[in-house]
């Protein structure tokens, strides 16, 4: 193989990896911060904190590798997708899932020096990454189940700082559910007229001429679930700001997508990494700028 060979290969594995669309890592890595700055009181280990976001990186990579496998008799017919590298069939079947096993074992390999406790959660994490996309076949919500796979760091974070994950872990989970629910919800109302074509469930046509409202709810409950968490355990208004900053976020989203054009409706998607942040920048200020300001 020569060296121009080599460069094109490692090019169309970048795309299959979605190395060149990071959106998707800052949505899974950002709920993994907040639990890492909860369950820590604001005092990572700075260790932990790279492994998980690598650990994020890789396993997003992966996700995407098995989605595009699951997929690649759909997504030729999909405009947004079809000239994805297995849609194409510039990969082969075998490359793809030789390069998500090969994503998988460097990211457990990561967790090897945590807790046990997480070893399993890992397990749990690789199965919900491998067995969403198949679930645009038959469940009506597939963006939940997305949720729960894109939030895993979350139990996993609470898993390798205290040794359990507690109602405090599994509450912040659900709170990601609803935001996965919202964001990949806009992300569906994109692809609608081409997913009914060929027969894919999504979120966007189960809720049907309610997808707005849909979305919005979803965000107000992420919102609203992380504000009891607040109120839980004993935040200030830093941590309250970032909320709001949060819901200014979701009400630029309304803009984007009520009139539902595919251009609305992505940017909005996209956006999703300054709601995530805002929230991430709240929990960081009241734990690390709040006591300092105080003292």
């Amino acid at each position: 193989m020569t060296l121009a060979e080599l460069k094109e290969r490692l090019t169309l594995y970048e795309k299959l990896m979605r190395l060149d669309k990071p959106i998707g890592t800052l949505l899974l890595l950002w709920p993994t911060l907040w639990a890492l700055w909860i369950a820590t009181e604001g005092q990572p280990y700075w260790m932990l904190v790279w492994i998980f976001a690598m650990g994020t990186l890789l396993m997003r990579s992966a996700g995407c590798v098995i989605n595009d496998y699951a997929d690649r008799d759909f997504d030729p017919h999909v405009e947004r997708t079809k000239d994805r590298p297995l849609a194409a069939r510039k990969v082969s079947v075998r490359e793809a899932l030789t390069l998500a096993a090969v994503l998988v074992f460097c990211a457990f390999l990561l967790v090897l020096p945590i807790f046990a406790e997480v070893w399993w959660l890992a397990l749990i994490a690789v199965f919900l990454a491998a067995s969403y996309p198949f679930t645009k076949r038959f469940f009506a919500l597939p963006q939940a189940y997305l949720g729960v796979a894109f939030g895993f760091g979350i139990p996993m974070a609470f898993a390798a700082v205290t040794g359990e994950v507690g109602p405090l872990g599994w509450t912040l989970l659900l709170a990601n559910i609803f935001w996965a629910l919202a964001y990949d919800t806009e992300y569906a109302m994109v692809d609608r007229e081409d997913d009914l074509k060929i027969g894919i469930r999504t979120a966007a046509i189960t809720f049907g001429r309610f997808d707005v409202p849909a979305v919005m709810l979803c965000y107000a409950a992420t919102l609203g679930i992380l504000a009891v968490l607040g109120r839980q355990l004993a935040y200030g208004p830093m941590y309250f700001a970032g909320l709001v900053t949060a819901a200014a976020v979701a009400g630029y989203h309304y803009s984007l997508i009520r009139s539902r054009s595919r251009e609305g409706c992505f940017a909005a998607f996209r956006h999703n990494n300054w709601f995530g942040a805002a929230i991430f920048a709240g929990i960081a200020a009241e734990l690390n700028l709040q006591p300092w300001l105080m003292s």
